[in-house]
């Protein structure tokens, strides 16, 4: 599987899984993008990256975290 920044929900399922430890509500935005383009699937433009792309993923992370999935 591959990722692009339209993909936010899968981004931030594959974040969860490769950083279980950490708190939700500690992350930042630039910890998101940096995760993010270190995947080794993402396969997007880094500077097409921007904060409502970025609140997306932590959105998405954000809601499953709190519904224990």
């Amino acid at each position: 599987m591959t990722f692009t920044w339209e993909a936010s929900y899968a981004i931030a399922m594959e974040l969860r899984r490769q950083h279980p430890d950490v708190k939700i509500e500690d992350i930042t935005l630039k910890q998101i993008y940096d995760w993010t383009i270190a995947l080794s699937e993402f396969e997007d433009d880094p500077a097409l990256a921007n904060d409502d792309i970025l609140y997306a993923i932590y959105q998405d992370w954000y809601e499953e975290y709190i519904n224990g999935k």
